[in-house]
This record gives structure tokens, C-alpha cells and sequence, in this order.
């Protein structure tokens, strides 16, 4: 049985201002209907053979993970990492939980932001990996270059592992997913020069997806990280279940070295083997990365959203709400959210995680959140704020549950403008429909519930000297925050 292991903890900084830290790509509709998280659980439902996945998130991201996971019908283990760690120690972890059955799966380990549009070569190439793997190798999918990427990690492919294959020719790597080769080295991004070199020579860009048998993996890991395996043995053992959620020890798993699975493993495995994949991938890891998987228009552009354009060639733009007017310009990339506009050379995107280090420098809120923020129970947006108040517009889903709580420098005015609200305030329960309002003095319990059917929607006017988030104490919560 092959396990599918989702890695759904990355910031995606690069896609900003669409991607935040507490929203980041994975959980973005980018390239379909369906978000990045769910057309990555949906390939693997393609496959056969496959069981109950895990899904390692952070704390922060885990009822969007689950919510997103109900919205498409998937039952999954979610564990939570204590803190990012980077890839190794969330892997160990879902190979932990894989095995806590008492079998020994192999896992098939995916990001959960990544492109495919071509499943069935995908699906060929781990039913090809499927023996490597249950004969110990620890294999890895190398995607066959289309350029020379400097953004992306390249594997160097050594002698054939399947019977029959003839050695790799690097004008004419195979990529249907059949043959297996030995790593020779794995080699970092390298600069333009490098990469043209490498794509010659057949080299395969490192997609980040694995296969291997669970305990196989357990094994290697102890022998060149000792340490980390230790430390992530641990905090699985004293593991806790919090509501649907797998929820890790924190003192132990933050005691274990951060370092990625291609480092603590597979560049020094004797055991890593790889099979080269034309699948139609990408990382999506830029905005210029959305540009080269679209269909531009016959000047080269693509729009989404509300676009005008005149004199325009090669622009990449996105609008979510206002209206973009773009004029005599090239190779740009434009995109608008309700509270910042990325302006950027196509070139020069990669770049944009440092703009994102920059916010968090500055200590601004747009490096983290959007104006609609989601919660377990629904949302809220910010649609005003100014010294000593602020408005926002809650939505809460049917049957959902705010908690009990306090605010100690902050009173609160909501006003019903659709649904019916079970408002709690001190030892008082009452319904409120819509056009009726409530006031919440400051210091006072409250609670908000959603009795109906329908989304209940408020607009709730804050008021006092501090109106932070953090201004929060939580007396009962259904969510266990």
C-alpha cells in the first residue's frame, strides 16, 4: 500500500501579495477551480493503490487544511508541526503515524503546492518506482528541463536501474515515467551558466516528491541525523489528539535540527535512485511561474480580474476587486488585492520574498494577513480602521461557534444584516435577526453563534484604545485555540 504524505507548511512569500503567511499558496484556487492543496490530494486519489493520506500542517493553517479537505471529500490524518522546521522532521513524523498501525507503507511524499497537469505519466512513474522502492531504494521524481531554471535544485542521473534501459542520453532523457536511474549528486540552484550546462548534459530538476518504504526512511535518517530522529521519535510518542488533529510535542520536535529532506537524506543516501518525469510540473513558485504555465493572448499577456489594456506585451496581471489599466509597458507583473498592488518586472519576481522580509521588518500586517480572515467558524474582513475604531463584516457558517470570550480595552457594537445570531453577553442568551444590534461593553463574556441554516452576517464597530487581534482572552472555545 503506498501512503500519500502532503506537505501543506510553506509560506509561499514569492506569490505576494495573493499569498500570505497565514494564507499561503497551497490553500489559493491558481491554476483551476480548486486550491493547490486540493488538486494535489485530488492526483493522488487518481492513483491505485493508494490509502489514507497525511497531511502535516502548521498550527496556524489546520482548520483551513481541514476544511478544504471536507470540502472535497477527503478523510486524512492532519498532524500539526510545533514550529516550521523544514522538510526532514515533518517527514519522519507522517512516517511515524504511517507505521503506528503496525504496517510498513511506503509513502509517496508530495508538496502540496506543486503543477501537473499530465496524471497519467505521473501515475506511471510511481507505479515504475513502486519496486525500487520495496527493494530499498529511497526514489525521487527529476523532471525533465524546458529551459535552464536557476531557481530550481538539479539532480545529476547515474547508471540505469531498470532492466533494459540504456544509458541516459542527455539530448534525449526519457520522461514517460518508465526508467529508474542512480543519483549521482544532487547540486544546489546554480547561476545561468551552470544550468545551461546542466540541461546539455541531461542533468533533472529536484522536484521534491519521494518514494520509499516508511521504516526505510526511519532507518537512514538515524544513521546520518541521529540527533533529529531521536527528537522527532519523541514527539511523536508523546503525541496528543486535539479534536480531528494530530498535535506533536512541541518541546522535543523544536529540539530537533531544522534541515531540509534533501539534506539530511537524500545527498547522502548510497540508496537514492530517480526517475525522470515529463509531466507537465511546476513549483508555481513565482509570479512568472503563472505566466509560463497560462495561455497569453496573441500579445503575449495574461489577465485575470478586471484588466484594460493598450500597447501591452508580455504582462502577467491580476486583479481581485478595482479595475487595472495598464499602458505601453512590457514584461511586467501586476497584481491587485483589496490592501496592497505588486508592481514588478517579470525578471525580477523571485525577488519578492525579500519585499515580504521587509513588511515583517517594518512590522506591517500585509506581509502576514489579508483583509478577509479566516477562521474555524468562517471569516472576517476589515472594511475600516482609524485610530480608536475599527469596522468589521463577520460571517460565520451554519452551526458555527465564536468563542466565549473578553475584550479588555475594546467594546464592540454588532449589528444582524442577514441570518439570526444567538448572541451570549454575561449570563444573558438572546436572538438577534437581521436589522437588530447588540452592544458588548468592555471587560464583558460574549459569545457569537450561527442557530440557522443560512451564513450569519454582522457588521461589528469596534471602539476603544487598543483594537490589536491579541486583545483576546478566550474563556470556552470549540476549537480548542
Amino acid at each position: 500500500m503506498i501512503v500519500p504524505v502532503v506537505l501543506a507548511g510553506g509560506a509561499g512569500t514569492r506569490l505576494w501579495p495573493l499569498s500570505r503567511e497565514l494564507y499561503p499558496k497551497q490553500f489559493l484556487p491558481l491554476v483551476g477551480e480548486m486550491t493547490m492543496l486540493q488538486e494535489t490530494l485530488n492526483r493522488v486519489g487518481q492513483l491505485a493503490g493508494c490509502g489514507r493520506p497525511i497531511v502535516v500542517c502548521t498550527e496556524a493553517h489546520r482548520f483551513m487544511v481541514a476544511e478544504q479537505l471536507r470540502a472535497i471529500g477527503v478523510e486524512a490524518d492532519i498532524i500539526i508541526e510545533p514550529v516550521g522546521h523544514d522538510t526532514a522532521p515533518a517527514i519522519a513524523a507522517a512516517a511515524h503515524q504511517a507505521m503506528a498501525g503496525g504496517d510498513d507503507p511506503l509513502l509517496l511524499v508530495l508538496p502540496s503546492d506543486h503543477l501537473v497537469t499530465r496524471v497519467d505519466i505521473f501515475a506511471v512513474a510511481v507505479t515504475a518506482a513502486v519496486p525500487l522502492a520495496l527493494a530499498g531504494c529511497l526514489v525521487t521524481f527529476g523532471i525533465v528541463p524546458t529551459r535552464p531554471e536557476t531557481g530550481y535544485g538539479y539532480i545529476q542521473p547515474g547508471p540505469p536501474l531498470t532492466p533494459g534501459t540504456p544509458p541516459l542520453d542527455p539530448a534525449q532523457c526519457p520522461g514517460n515515467g518508465t526508467a529508474a536511474y542512480a543519483v549521482t549528486r544532487f547540486v544546489e540552484k546554480p547561476a545561468l551558466a551552470a544550468a545551461q550546462a546542466y540541461l546539455e548534459q541531461g542533468y533533472l530538476w529536484n522536484s521534491g516528491m519521494f518514494l520509499f518504504r516508511a521504516s526505510e526512511l526511519l532507518d537512514q535518517l538515524a544513521h546520518f541525523e541521529p540527533e533529529m530522529a531521536a527528537r522527532i521519535d519523541e514527539s511523536y510518542e508523546k503525541r496528543v489528539m486535539d479534536l480531528d488533529f494530530i498535535r506533536l510535542e512541541a518541546e522535543s520536535f523544536a529540539a530537533a535540527p531544522g534541515r531540509s529532506f534533501d539534506y539530511a537524506v537524500m545527498e547522502r543516501t548510497p540508496k537514492a535512485a530517480v526517475v525522470p518525469l515529463a509531466c507537465g510540473w511546476s513549483d508555481v513558485g513565482s509570479w512568472n511561474a503563472l505566466w509560463e504555465i497560462g495561455s497569453p493572448d496573441a500579445q503575449g499577456n495574461i489577465f485575470q480580474g478586471q484588466v484594460l489594456a493598450r500597447e501591452t506585451r508580455n504582462c502577467y496581471a491580476q486583479g481581485t476587486g478595482r479595475l487595472l489599466a495598464l499602458l505601453g509597458v512590457e514584461d511586467l507583473v501586476v497584481v491587485e488585492t483589496a490592501d496592497a498592488v505588486l508592481v514588478a518586472r517579470r525578471d525580477r519576481v523571485q525577488e519578492v520574498r525579500e519585499l515580504v522580509g521587509s513588511l515583517k521588518e517594518q512590522g506591517r500586517d500585509e506581509a502576514m494577513l489579508h483583509r478577509r480572515v479566516f477562521r474555524p467558524w468562517g471569516f472576517y474582513e476589515c472594511v475600516d480602521t482609524a485610530e480608536r475604531f475599527q469596522v468589521k463584516r463577520i460571517v460565520v457558517n451554519p452551526g458555527a461557534s465564536l468563542s466565549l470570550q473578553r475584550h479588555y480595552h475594546r467594546a464592540e457594537h454588532w449589528v444582524v444584516v442577514k441570518g439570526t445570531a444567538e448572541v451570549t453577553t454575561g449570563s444573558e442568551v438572546r436572538l438577534l435577526g437581521e436589522n437588530e444590534s447588540t452592544f458588548i461593553p468592555v471587560g464583558v463574556s460574549h459569545r457569537l453563534r450561527n442557530p440557522g441554516q443560512i451564513p450569519l452576517e454582522i457588521i461589528e464597530v469596534q471602539s476603544g484604545s487598543y483594537l490589536g487581534e491579541d486583545d483576546i482572552e478566550r474563556l470556552e472555545d470549540l476549537y480548542g485555540r
